[in-house]
Protein backbone atom coordinates (compact mmCIF):
# COMPACT_ATOMS: atom_id res chain seq x y z
CA UNK A 1 0.00 0.00 0.00
CA UNK A 2 1.87 3.41 -0.93
CA UNK A 3 2.28 5.95 1.72
CA UNK A 4 -0.18 8.56 2.76
CA UNK A 5 0.55 12.51 3.29
CA UNK A 6 -0.31 12.75 6.66
CA UNK A 7 -2.44 15.78 6.78
CA UNK A 8 -2.96 18.99 9.70
CA UNK A 9 -5.84 20.89 9.77
CA UNK A 10 -5.90 24.56 10.74
CA UNK A 11 -9.18 26.53 10.62
CA UNK A 12 -10.91 28.27 13.69
CA UNK A 13 -14.54 27.07 12.42
CA UNK A 14 -14.79 23.16 14.23
CA UNK A 15 -17.53 22.06 11.32
CA UNK A 16 -15.15 23.30 8.21
CA UNK A 17 -12.24 21.05 10.08
CA UNK A 18 -14.94 18.04 10.77
CA UNK A 19 -16.16 18.56 6.73
CA UNK A 20 -12.12 18.42 5.62
CA UNK A 21 -11.43 15.69 7.70
CA UNK A 22 -14.52 13.64 6.01
CA UNK A 23 -13.12 14.21 2.60
CA UNK A 24 -9.66 13.93 2.97
CA UNK A 25 -9.84 10.42 5.17
CA UNK A 26 -11.84 9.25 2.46
CA UNK A 27 -9.32 9.54 -0.09
CA UNK A 28 -6.29 6.51 -0.45
CA UNK A 29 -3.38 8.72 -0.05
CA UNK A 30 -4.42 11.08 2.49
CA UNK A 31 -5.23 10.85 6.31
CA UNK A 32 -5.78 13.76 8.96
CA UNK A 33 -4.00 13.26 11.79
CA UNK A 34 -4.44 16.77 13.59
CA UNK A 35 -6.65 19.61 13.85
CA UNK A 36 -6.22 23.36 14.97
CA UNK A 37 -8.30 25.84 15.41
CA UNK A 38 -6.36 28.78 16.17
CA UNK A 39 -2.85 30.01 14.91
CA UNK A 40 -0.55 29.22 17.98
CA UNK A 41 -2.31 25.64 18.30
CA UNK A 42 -1.37 25.02 14.66
CA UNK A 43 2.49 25.93 15.11
CA UNK A 44 2.85 23.83 18.43
CA UNK A 45 0.99 20.66 16.63
CA UNK A 46 3.16 21.06 13.63
CA UNK A 47 6.05 20.83 15.42
CA UNK A 48 4.78 18.20 17.55
CA UNK A 49 3.50 15.89 14.66
CA UNK A 50 5.92 16.71 11.98
CA UNK A 51 2.58 16.21 9.44
CA UNK A 52 3.55 16.43 5.39
CA UNK A 53 1.43 19.06 4.23
CA UNK A 54 -0.39 21.65 6.84
CA UNK A 55 -3.53 22.97 5.30
CA UNK A 56 -3.71 26.71 7.08
CA UNK A 57 -7.12 29.25 7.04
CA UNK A 58 -5.73 32.81 6.77
CA UNK A 59 -8.08 34.41 8.81
CA UNK A 60 -7.50 32.82 12.82
CA UNK A 61 -7.70 33.81 16.49
CA UNK A 62 -4.50 34.33 18.22
CA UNK A 63 -1.84 33.81 15.70
CA UNK A 64 -2.62 34.66 11.89
CA UNK A 65 -2.03 31.79 9.08
CA UNK A 66 0.74 33.79 7.64
CA UNK A 67 2.80 34.13 10.85
CA UNK A 68 1.98 30.81 11.48
CA UNK A 69 3.01 29.82 8.23
CA UNK A 70 6.76 31.83 8.71
CA UNK A 71 7.47 30.05 12.13
CA UNK A 72 6.12 26.51 10.89
CA UNK A 73 8.23 27.21 7.65
CA UNK A 74 11.47 28.47 10.06
CA UNK A 75 11.15 25.58 12.19
CA UNK A 76 9.74 22.64 10.30
CA UNK A 77 10.94 22.72 6.60
CA UNK A 78 9.81 19.45 5.53
CA UNK A 79 5.94 20.51 6.38
CA UNK A 80 3.94 22.12 3.49
CA UNK A 81 2.06 24.51 3.83
CA UNK A 82 -1.70 25.43 1.73
CA UNK A 83 -3.21 28.24 2.39
CA UNK A 84 -6.72 28.73 2.62
CA UNK A 85 -8.01 32.19 1.86
CA UNK A 86 -11.10 33.98 0.27
CA UNK A 87 -8.89 37.02 -0.98
CA UNK A 88 -7.52 37.24 -4.35
CA UNK A 89 -5.73 40.48 -3.39
CA UNK A 90 -1.89 40.13 -4.69
CA UNK A 91 -0.40 41.29 -1.37
CA UNK A 92 -2.17 38.45 0.51
CA UNK A 93 -0.55 35.90 -2.60
CA UNK A 94 2.79 37.33 -1.63
CA UNK A 95 3.08 37.60 2.15
CA UNK A 96 1.87 34.03 2.57
CA UNK A 97 4.17 32.66 -0.36
CA UNK A 98 7.13 34.94 1.24
CA UNK A 99 6.30 33.61 4.66
CA UNK A 100 7.38 29.80 3.16
CA UNK A 101 3.78 28.55 1.96
CA UNK A 102 3.99 26.41 -1.25
CA UNK A 103 0.10 26.31 -2.41
CA UNK A 104 -2.58 29.28 -2.26
CA UNK A 105 -6.03 27.94 -3.07
CA UNK A 106 -8.94 30.76 -2.79
CA UNK A 107 -11.92 29.24 -0.67
CA UNK A 108 -14.00 29.16 -3.76
CA UNK A 109 -12.42 26.90 -5.57
CA UNK A 110 -12.39 24.05 -2.87
CA UNK A 111 -14.97 21.84 -4.74
CA UNK A 112 -13.03 21.70 -7.86
CA UNK A 113 -9.21 22.26 -6.67
CA UNK A 114 -8.65 21.35 -3.21
CA UNK A 115 -7.70 17.30 -3.36
CA UNK A 116 -5.56 18.73 -6.55
CA UNK A 117 -3.80 21.58 -4.55
CA UNK A 118 -3.20 19.33 -1.53
CA UNK A 119 -1.52 16.44 -4.08
CA UNK A 120 0.29 18.91 -5.33
CA UNK A 121 2.05 20.76 -3.12
CA UNK A 122 2.26 17.45 -0.24
CA UNK A 123 4.82 16.12 -3.43
CA UNK A 124 6.72 19.55 -3.29
CA UNK A 125 5.20 20.86 -6.31
CA UNK A 126 3.89 24.47 -5.71
CA UNK A 127 -0.23 25.36 -6.71
CA UNK A 128 -1.72 28.85 -7.00
CA UNK A 129 -5.55 28.98 -8.08
CA UNK A 130 -6.24 30.40 -11.63
CA UNK A 131 -7.47 33.72 -10.38
CA UNK A 132 -4.69 34.44 -7.85
CA UNK A 133 -1.96 33.35 -10.74
CA UNK A 134 -3.54 35.90 -13.33
CA UNK A 135 -3.46 38.18 -10.73
CA UNK A 136 0.30 38.15 -9.28
CA UNK A 137 1.38 37.75 -13.48
CA UNK A 138 -0.52 41.09 -13.79
CA UNK A 139 1.33 43.19 -10.92
CA UNK A 140 4.84 41.33 -12.14
CA UNK A 141 3.76 42.96 -15.32
CA UNK A 142 3.42 46.27 -14.47
CA UNK A 143 6.02 46.65 -11.97
CA UNK A 144 8.91 48.69 -13.23
CA UNK A 145 12.33 46.52 -13.34
CA UNK A 146 15.21 48.66 -12.28
CA UNK A 147 17.51 46.60 -14.67
CA UNK A 148 14.82 48.05 -17.84
CA UNK A 149 16.61 51.61 -16.35
CA UNK A 150 19.93 50.78 -17.44
CA UNK A 151 21.51 52.03 -20.46
CA UNK A 152 23.55 49.38 -22.92
CA UNK A 153 26.59 51.25 -21.87
CA UNK A 154 25.88 50.56 -18.22
CA UNK A 155 25.07 46.77 -18.69
CA UNK A 156 28.02 46.35 -20.29
CA UNK A 157 29.76 48.14 -17.46
CA UNK A 158 27.63 46.01 -14.94
CA UNK A 159 28.79 42.61 -16.46
CA UNK A 160 32.60 43.24 -16.54
CA UNK A 161 32.28 44.56 -12.80
CA UNK A 162 30.39 40.80 -12.17
CA UNK A 163 33.32 39.46 -13.81
CA UNK A 164 35.87 40.67 -11.29
CA UNK A 165 37.43 43.27 -13.70
CA UNK A 166 38.99 46.15 -12.15
CA UNK A 167 38.26 50.59 -13.77
CA UNK A 168 41.82 49.90 -15.39
CA UNK A 169 40.66 47.28 -17.66
CA UNK A 170 36.96 48.33 -18.31
CA UNK A 171 38.24 51.26 -19.13
CA UNK A 172 40.83 49.43 -21.34
CA UNK A 173 38.35 47.09 -23.11
CA UNK A 174 35.64 49.56 -23.78
CA UNK A 175 38.23 52.67 -24.87
CA UNK A 176 36.88 55.47 -22.16
CA UNK A 177 38.52 57.27 -19.17
CA UNK A 178 38.64 55.33 -15.72
CA UNK A 179 36.99 58.20 -14.64
CA UNK A 180 34.21 57.36 -16.76
CA UNK A 181 33.96 53.86 -15.29
CA UNK A 182 33.41 55.08 -12.31
CA UNK A 183 30.50 57.22 -13.23
CA UNK A 184 29.18 54.46 -14.77
CA UNK A 185 29.68 52.02 -11.46
CA UNK A 186 27.88 54.60 -9.24
CA UNK A 187 24.77 55.69 -11.86
CA UNK A 188 24.61 51.23 -11.74
CA UNK A 189 24.59 50.80 -8.27
CA UNK A 190 22.06 53.73 -7.51
CA UNK A 191 19.67 52.72 -10.08
CA UNK A 192 19.65 49.20 -8.96
CA UNK A 193 19.71 50.07 -4.79
CA UNK A 194 23.32 48.14 -4.43
CA UNK A 195 26.01 49.03 -2.44
CA UNK A 196 29.04 47.13 -2.60
CA UNK A 197 30.67 44.63 -4.98
CA UNK A 198 29.51 41.63 -3.55
CA UNK A 199 25.96 42.89 -3.88
CA UNK A 200 27.04 43.36 -7.67
CA UNK A 201 28.37 40.08 -8.16
CA UNK A 202 25.12 38.79 -6.31
CA UNK A 203 22.82 40.65 -8.85
CA UNK A 204 23.93 39.53 -11.86
CA UNK A 205 24.49 35.71 -11.00
CA UNK A 206 20.70 36.13 -9.79
CA UNK A 207 20.36 37.40 -13.60
CA UNK A 208 22.07 34.87 -15.29
CA UNK A 209 25.11 37.58 -16.45
CA UNK A 210 27.67 35.01 -14.81
CA UNK A 211 27.15 31.88 -13.36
Amino acid sequence: MSRKFRILLADDHAVVRQGFKLILNQQPDMEVIGEAGNGEETVRLALDLRPNLVIMDIAMPKMNGVEATRRIAENCPECKILILSMHKDAVYVRETLRAGAKGYLLKESIDQDLLRAIRAVANGDGFLSPEVSGTLLEEYQQTEDPFDLLTAREREVLQMLAEGKVAKEIATQLDISVYTVDAHRGRIMKKLGLHSSTEIVRFAMRRGLIQ
